[in-house]
């Protein structure tokens, strides 16, 4: 967007600086450098026609001020935080509408930042920690959606136009305390289930962690319970994009007490994190199964949530009904003995803390391949956006080196409860041998090879179906 300054609504009068509460709209273009890198004259044009078709006349309908204009994004004050958010939903609404018209190098695209805040009017530009909030927001939200502070989440309520996630408490830059955050994204019809299914109403709670962590677990269903093991990044409140877990929780609700929860740094838990070791994970499935209440469960573990499983299983063999594994290992890439997988985990890692967030085709494929490799360009830019909401960078990058850290194979043999492992062959992140191995040496496991390659299963691949049927066998004896 060009320009220095455009007003939609009336100036502030006068030019004594004093301090107001405003709502504060924050938007800026996703990839605008590389879209001018690639056709300027272009760029520049279809954006001069979103500036002047799509955002003024949305600006003007619900009362908004634009009171400062930058090359790629634009601030806007509203008297209202409802004004605000309706009037962000329909400029994403309309960017939605012109994107079917364009190719995806061509379309133009919005992230958006609202905040509520203390304001200081400077003629009739504003400045503030609501204008760096908003700021923050907009860096937050994914393409096409809009991030909310919480106390703006406060004075909106639900809409069938769109859904509400809570990201939880986020650190944001120059602003000393953490900042509940809440991303809005538009409903769309034949949208992948992101929340939980209809039929499936899951509570949510916290418990506390010997160390003082706060963990977020859901329960949805009820009967014996099934504790399902966090596993590397998830999110109460959009975990059920992924097939494999959505599936899981239909076909365990209707029987079972299903339990999820997020683990420490990521989701709707605590983020701020110095341990992230399997030994704390280990201590927050124990809290999340002690605040529960009940003396024993059935665990089901995939990829590291297997060793995390397992590793509970054998410390606490009184406290663990049925095991079910799937994907998983008991030594991390770290720990396997070769340089090459060493090499391995620091290239990832370094992946992690240099693209983490960033809207980068290459990377959006690379990253994703690990987990889904015959996922589509849709699916694979869906849970890598899954990811980056779960937790930041920082996090996401300690995470991965705890996890490639990992060794029970010494622990493997005191595991008492009867398991059932499963590994697809071909498996992309989580080698098949190590599945195997794993197996081996859980006494009486029964092992099930799964043809296919996806680390995280689609609802397309034949082998899901498998599992699923076999899981409900094995919990039902």
């Amino acid at each position: 967007m060009s320009g220095q300054s455009d007003n939609c609504g009336d100036s502030v009068p006068g030019s004594k600086d004093h301090r107001k509460l405003a709502a504060i709209l924050a938007a800026d273009v996703v990839r605008y450098s590389l879209l001018m890198a690639g056709d300027e004259a272009g760029t520049h044009a279809r954006l001069k026609e979103v500036l002047a078709c799509v955002f003024r006349p949305a600006v003007r309908r619900h009362g908004g001020r634009i009171f400062k204009l930058m090359g790629d994004g634009a601030l806007v004050e509203f008297a209202s935080v409802n004004d605000a958010v309706n009037c962000a939903v329909e400029i994403q609404s309309l960017m939605a509408e012109r994107q079917n018209a364009v190719t995806p190098e061509e379309a133009i695209r919005m992230r958006i930042g609202i905040s509520l805040g203390d304001v200081i009017v400077d003629g009739a530009d504003l400045f503030g920690n609501g204008v760096n909030l908003a700021a923050r927001m907009e860096s937050l939200a994914e393409p096409d959606t809009i991030c909310i502070s919480g106390n703006v989440r406060e004075h909106i309520s639900d809409s069938a136009e769109f859904t509400i996630a809570g990201l939880g408490p986020c650190h944001v830059k120059n602003i000393p305390s953490p900042v509940d955050v809440f991303q809005i994204a538009l409903a769309q019809r034949g949208e992948v289930q992101t929340s939980a299914p209809a039929d499936i109403e899951q509570q949510i709670r916290f418990c506390t962690t010997p160390d003082g962590v706060r963990i977020a677990f859901a329960t949805a269903g009820s009967g014996p319970p099934v504790v399902s093991v966090s596993n590397w990044l998830t999110h109460l409140e959009l975990d059920f994009h992924i097939p494999m877990r959505r599936a899981l929780n239909t076909l365990l609700t209707p029987d079972h007490q299903v339990v999820r929860y997020d683990a420490r740094g990521s989701g709707l838990s605590d983020r701020e994190i110095a341990d992230f070791s399997l030994d704390a994970s280990v201590r927050d499935l124990a809290s999340v199964i002690a605040a529960l209440g009940h003396d024993s469960v059935s665990l089901i573990g995939q990829s590291q949530g297997a060793a995390i499983a397992a590793a509970f299983s054998a410390r606490y063999p009184d406290r663990v009904n049925k095991l079910v594994l799937c994907g998983g290992y008991a030594r991390g890439r770290r720990m396997r003995g070769s340089e090459g997988q060493i090499a391995e985990s620091d290239a990832f890692i370094t992946m992690i803390r240099e693209g983490w967030g960033k809207e980068l085709d290459a990377y959006v494929r690379m990253f994703g391949a690990f987990f889904m490799p015959d996922a589509s360009a849709e699916q694979l830019s869906g849970f890598t956006r899954l990811q980056r909401s779960a937790t930041p960078p920082e996090n996401a990058a300690s995470i991965q080196l705890a996890i490639d850290s990992i060794d029970i194979s010494e622990e493997l043999q005191n595991v008492k409860a009867p398991a059932l492992v499963f590994h697809v062959r071909d498996d992309a992140r989580a080698p098949f041998e190590e599945g195997r191995k794993m197996a081996a040496s859980i006494p009486g496991a029964r092992f099930i090879p799964l043809e296919g390659r996806n680390h995280v299963m689609l609802d397309s691949d034949p082998c899901l179906k498998r599992f699923l049927q076999e899981v409900s066998d094995f919990l039902k004896d």
